[in-house]
């Protein structure tokens, strides 16, 4: 047990150091786990890793993910983000806080089309920040609202974080599409909860209403909207029905994405070649960090690490809260260096022994990590949000993560709402199956 112990130390802290060497995640990754195999298996390493790689690189469920990272590059050259201030911004005027909500919306909406949290943020920032900032909101809003929405691109499906955590934890994709719909909302809420208390406890900075938009002309600009949300309907829709799996509905969401474009004319040769490269880019990073995962996720196998860590969970009779609070630490920590999908894949193969000694269903944790997941995109000093966000405005990091901490918390929250009322995650995934 004190070899495993002693063991474990020294991988985790050769993946420190090479990562902190700035080698890459995938790299680094099937790096450690031939060492360790290398110094401490008598397995065949070099065909292992070969296998291992080849398994790992046609996984079905991973089909799902360059197609839907398609479809979002598709909608993210479209008209969606000039369209969407335009037909949300009337029927906000009502609510305190106002055009603020723009952003919370915009970025649940963003979210389900793109799937990436940075996407999202850039986008509605792009096209909010200005429309905001000309209006006269405060900045220190503005930029927090935007920077805590922009995690939602994370949890609202189809998210590609939980399309991995699926493909390494072995668990439905559908499912887990499923059970992050209400905690979406949940935090949706929350952020428009906050936005209009302190717009209530704010109001000399808030600035004078804007006239008061006609019904009809409210529902023509909302109509440009229709057709992306439409097309999203469709997408999950048809995924929860269970008319087609995850893979099948991001081939027709593919199609649908290219025939919008092609309708409001943004589909060009150009637009279609860059929507095909950069997909084609982040698909390949990603696939290249799961297949190397998995490389890692044989390596501790082999060792006997999730055993001992099953069996050191047992002997230890942590209640699950307790445990639950000791990985929230980690993750966070974690999510100060790393960004979400390294954090999965550098952690799968030790936390998910532990969390399913410890008698934690799957599916609930795989949402309530996405959300801590969320935190780490807000955190500096690698906060991708904070980045993005820091790009747009032109306002140093620190600026940029004060005015972020407000949402910082409510992520917190938001994670804390989770584990006291599991249903959040669980019932609707009960109730579709």
């Amino acid at each position: 047990m004190e070899s495993i112990s002693l063991i474990l130390l020294v991988m985790f802290g050769a993946l420190l150091v090479i990562l902190a060497a700035g080698v890459w995640v995938a790299m680094t990754l099937v790096a450690v786990a031939a060492g360790a195999m290398w110094l401490f298996t008598q397995v065949p390493v070099s065909s292992l890793v070969a296998s291992t790689l080849w398994d790992a690189s046609w996984s079905w469920p991973l089909t799902a993910l360059p197609l839907f990272i398609w479809m979002g590059e598709i909608l993210f050259r479209t008209r969606l983000s000039r369209d969407m201030f335009d037909g949300l911004g009337p029927w906000l005027g009502w609510l305190p806080g106002r055009l603020l909500h723009v952003n919370v919306l915009g970025c649940g909406i963003m979210a389900a089309v793109a799937g990436s949290s940075a996407v999202t943020a850039t986008t509605v920032g792009r096209m909010s920040l200005p429309e905001l900032k000309k209006r006269g909101y405060d900045e220190k809003l503005m930029i927090g609202s935007l920077a805590g929405s922009g995690t939602l691109g994370l949890i609202i499906p189809p998210s590609i974080v939980l399309i991995v955590y699926g493909v390494l934890a072995q668990q439905s994709v559908a499912k887990l599409f499923i059970a992050g719909v209400l905690p979406g909302l949940m935090l949706m809420l929350l952020f428009m909860g906050y936005v209009v208390v302190w717009a209530l406890f704010n109001a000399d900075k808030m600035p004078p209403r804007e006239p008061r938009v006609a019904l009809g002309e409210r529902l023509r600009r909302s109509s440009r909207l229709m057709p992306i949300i439409g097309l999203i309907a469709f997408v999950i829709g048809s995924i929860y029905s269970g008319i087609t799996t995850p893979t099948e509905s991001a081939a027709l969401g593919v199609v649908g994405a290219l025939l919008l474009a092609a309708l409001t004319g943004t589909l060009t040769a150009q637009s279609f070649a860059a929507s095909l490269l950069a997909a084609t880019r982040t698909s390949c990073m990603i696939a290249f960090i799961l297949a190397c995962a998995a490389v890692l996720s044989i390596a501790v196998a082999f060792i006997g690490i999730p055993q001992y860590l099953a069996g050191l969970v047992g002997a230890l009779d942590l209640p699950p809260w307790l445990l639950l609070l000791t990985l929230t630490l980690f993750f966070i920590v974690l999510g100060c260096f790393l960004e979400g999908i390294s954090i999965l894949v550098l952690s799968s193969a030790v936390v998910l022994p532990m969390v399913q000694a410890a008698g934690i269903d799957l599916i609930w944790f795989g949402i309530y990590l996405v959300v801590i997941i969320e935190m780490a995109q807000i955190t500096p000093p690698v906060g991708f949000n904070l980045f993005v966000l820091q790009s747009i405005t032109g306002r140093n990091i620190w600026r940029v993560t004060v005015a972020s901490a407000p949402f910082f918390l409510l992520l917190c929250l938001g994670a804390f709402l989770l584990a006291l009322f599991p249903a959040i995650v669980t019932w609707l995934p009960g109730v579709m199956s």
